[in-house]
C-alpha cells in the first residue's frame, strides 16, 4: 500500500517539475477556471443581445410616438384638452336646434337634449311666426324635468324677424359656452355619443366635429368643362372620404357665427337667401377656408339622406363666389372605443 502511495507521490513530482504557465494560472484560479471564459463570453453575448433589444424597442417606441404625433397633426387632432377650453367657465355646449313648423319633433329633440350632461343651454332657431306662450311653457317644464344635473341647462327661442335661413347661425348672446352643437329637430344623437364627440371638439376647438359626413371631388362634363361634385353617405362609403361634416348634427365654435354673420362674402349670403338652400354648405366651406383644416367624422349617425343634384350647383356656384376651393378631404374617423367590439 505504501508502494502504491508512492509511486503516485513520485507522479505528481515528476509532473510539478515541468513548468507550465497554463497549469500555474489554472492553479491559482480555482476548480472553475477552466469554465470561466466560456461563461464571462457566454455573459457578454447575452448582455449585448439584451443592449440590442432594448435599443430597438426604444426605437420602435419613439417611431410610434413621432407617427402619432403626425397623424394627429394632419387630422387637425391634439389629445391633450386646452385648459383654455375645458376650463369650468366654458365647460359643456349649447345646443342649437333647428326647426320648422313641427313641434312634435321639436318636444322630443328638446327633451332628449336636455337629459344630456353636457347641455348648458338650448336655444331653439324659429321662424318668424313666434311660438304659443303654452309651448314655451311646456318645452321648459321638460327641460327642468329631464336635466339629470343639478345644474339645468337655459332654454330660449330665438325668434328672427325675416324668414332667412342664413339666419340660423346668427350670432348668439349671453352664451357661457364656446360650443355650440347645431342638430336640425329631426336627428337624435344618443347622449353619451354627443359627449364624446364634445370631448373630440374640446381637443381641436377650431375644426368642425360632426355626425354627417359628406364629399366633394373633381369630374368633367359631356362638354368637357369640370365642376366639382358633391356626395352623400354612399360616396362616403364607397370612396373612403370626406370634406365636410354637415352642420345638421355638428360641434362648432361660437366664433363662426361672427364670421358667418359679419364676414362671410355678401354674395354668399344673398345666394343662400335666394335658394333657400345649402347653408350647412356654406358653413362648412368657412370653417375650411379659416382653418385650411378638414372636419373631423364622429361615426354614430351618417345615413341621412340629402339631395345631391341640387347641392351639385350649390358646391360649384360657392366655389366660383370664393374664388377658391377651401374644402380638405381626409378618410380619418373617430370611434369611443368603449362602445366598440374591435379596438
Amino acid at each position: 500500500m505504501a508502494a502504491i502511495i508512492g509511486a503516485r507521490d513520485n507522479i505528481s513530482a515528476g509532473d510539478s517539475g515541468l513548468y507550465s504557465p497554463a497549469k500555474e494560472k489554472a492553479a491559482t484560479r480555482g476548480v472553475y477556471s477552466s469554465r470561466s471564459p466560456l461563461l464571462l463570453r457566454r455573459i457578454r453575448q447575452l448582455l449585448g443581445a439584451a443592449k440590442v433589444k432594448l435599443l430597438l424597442a426604444l426605437c420602435i417606441f419613439f417611431a410610434v410616438i413621432f407617427i402619432s404625433s403626425r397623424i394627429g397633426s394632419l387630422m387637425g387632432w391634439n389629445p391633450h384638452y386646452p385648459s383654455s377650453v375645458s376650463s369650468p367657465s366654458r365647460g359643456g355646449y349649447t345646443v342649437l336646434i333647428n326647426t320648422w313648423k313641427r313641434n312634435s319633433l321639436l318636444r322630443q329633440a328638446v327633451a332628449h337634449y336636455a337629459s344630456c350632461s353636457g347641455a348648458d343651454a338650448i336655444h331653439v332657431w324659429s321662424e318668424s311666426d313666434p311660438p304659443s306662450n303654452s309651448l314655451i311653457d311646456y318645452l321648459r317644464d321638460i327641460v327642468f324635468s329631464k336635466s339629470q344635473t343639478a345644474h339645468k341647462p337655459n332654454f330660449r327661442f330665438d325668434l328672427n324677424e325675416e324668414d332667412n335661413l342664413n339666419n340660423r347661425f346668427k350670432p348668439i348672446e349671453d352664451l357661457r359656452t364656446d360650443a355650440i352643437f347645431s342638430v336640425d329637430d329631426d336627428v337624435i344623437v344618443p347622449c353619451y355619443t354627443l359627449n364624446f364627440a364634445f370631448t373630440v371638439w374640446q381637443s381641436s376647438p377650431s375644426t368642425m366635429v360632426g355626425f354627417v359626413p359628406r364629399m366633394h371631388w373633381l369630374d368633367v362634363g359631356k362638354d368637357g368643362v369640370a365642376y366639382y361634385k358633391y356626395g352623400g353617405w354612399w360616396s362616403v362609403w364607397w370612396m373612403g372620404t370626406y370634406s365636410m361634416v354637415l352642420s345638421k348634427a355638428a360641434f362648432f365654435h361660437r366664433k363662426y357665427l361672427d364670421l358667418y354673420t359679419f364676414k362671410m362674402p355678401l354674395s354668399i349670403h344673398d345666394y343662400v337667401t335666394r335658394e333657400r338652400n345649402c347653408v350647412d354648405i356654406a358653413m362648412s366651406l368657412l370653417v375650411a377656408n379659416a382653418t385650411g383644416a378638414p372636419p373631423i367624422w364622429v361615426r354614430g349617425i351618417s345615413s341621412l339622406k340629402g339631395h345631391s343634384n341640387r347641392r351639385n350647383k350649390c358646391l360649384n356656384d360657392f366655389i366660383s363666389l370664393y374664388g377658391t376651393m377651401p374644402l380638405v378631404s381626409t378618410n380619418a374617423k373617430v370611434v369611443d372605443a368603449r362602445h366598440e367590439w374591435f379596438w
